[in-house]
């Protein structure tokens, strides 16, 4: 199906690496789809650290990867995962970065939130036994900055909690390419699927950085998709008016878009 021109584009916000297949499936639904990062995913240097803790996963009780990119970056160095141990997410893209690694619920035990609007640090703590798990060690691999409500609550449960920061995320370089890209994007009225509150806070930083600050007010202007409640939260107080919050996963996602019949 060609892409019906008269219709929005459709602004993938994600990583470049995590945003492709989003981008085709909107393309084979008849949709001009666009990939526009907000966030860009850098690697640490503690390669050493983390592998260290990966050669030791028998001496944990649960691994938790905070996101898809702590799963891809700890599975660089991983050929085979115990069976045994438990592994705790937090959302639908990190169940599939899973699966792009052979791990599904019917090889492990894979605990994450029950409640689909509750794909947080607080849904994957309701899933999991705490009582069960004090005086056990847990490896957490994450990114270098984010909420510390998880390892906090783990700590506070007696649980002996391993942290290692596997990447970092920042936002994308406003050269000129990209403010020419963004400006032409601010022109039109567009749909955003921001799945980050940390990508909307720099999509506001960089339409203040572009047309002499009158980018904002376009930005805006525009269309939100979100998947969280966090993400509305944190669009309304930064001055949007038109956002619809989809509920985790890609499917629901594209269910929130208009597509040609």
């Amino acid at each position: 199906m060609q892409p019906d021109q008269s219709l929005p584009l459709v602004v993938i916000t994600r990583p470049a690496a995590q945003a492709a297949a989003l981008a085709r499936q909107i393309t084979a639904r008849g949709r001009r789809a666009i990939i526009f990062p907000l966030l860009e995913i850098l690697p640490l240097d503690a390669t050493a650290e983390l592998q260290e803790a990966l050669v030791r996963l028998n001496d944990y009780a649960l691994a938790v990867f905070a996101s898809p990119n702590a799963i891809d970056a700890a599975f660089r160095h991983i050929s085979q995962w115990p069976s045994q141990l438990p592994i705790g997410i937090v959302g639908e893209g990190s169940r599939a970065a899973l699966a792009r690694h052979g791990l599904t619920a019917q090889s492990i035990t894979i605990f994450s939130p029950s409640d689909p609007a509750r794909t947080d640090s607080e849904g994957l703590l309701q899933a999991l036994d705490l009582s069960a798990l004090r005086g056990h060690r847990v490896l957490l691999v994450r990114g270098e900055s984010g909420r510390e409500l998880l390892a906090d609550t783990l700590l506070a449960a007696g649980v002996e909690v391993t942290q290692i920061a596997a990447y970092r995320r920042q936002a994308p370089i406003l050269d000129a390419v990209l403010r020419a890209q963004l400006q032409l994007l601010l022109d039109s009225q567009n749909d955003w699927i921001i799945t980050s509150s940390e990508a909307l806070r720099h999509m506001i930083d960089l339409a203040q950085r572009v047309e002499n600050g009158t980018g904002v007010a376009k930005t805006q202007q525009q269309k939100l998709v979100v998947p969280h409640a966090r993400i509305a939260e944190t669009a309304y107080e930064l001055g949007f008016t038109d956002v619809t919050l989809t509920g985790p996963g890609d499917e629901r996602l594209l269910d929130a878009l208009q597509f040609p019949l």
